[in-house]
C-alpha cells in the first residue's frame, strides 16, 4: 500500500502527482499486463537481444 503524506497547506493536485509518480515506479501495471499472456524464454530473449542491439547502436551514433 502506498502511503503519501500530504503537508500543511499543499495542493491536492500536487499530492496526487506525487501519488500517481509513486505507482508507477512500483511497476504493478506493468507486471499485471506481462502475466496477462505467457511468452516463451526464447522470445523474451530474442526481444532482449534485440533491445540491446538498438540500444548499442544509439551508443555508437553517439560516438561517432
Amino acid at each position: 500500500m502506498l502511503i503519501i503524506p500530504i503537508k500543511d497547506g499543499e495542493n491536492i493536485d500536487r499530492a496526487l502527482k506525487r501519488y500517481k509518480r509513486k505507482f508507477d515506479k512500483t511497476g504493478t501495471v506493468r507486471q499485471l499486463r506481462a502475466r496477462q499472456q505467457f511468452d516463451k524464454p526464447s522470445v523474451l530473449n530474442r526481444a532482449k537481444r534485440q533491445k540491446a542491439q538498438y540500444i548499442q547502436g544509439l551508443k555508437d551514433a553517439l560516438e561517432a
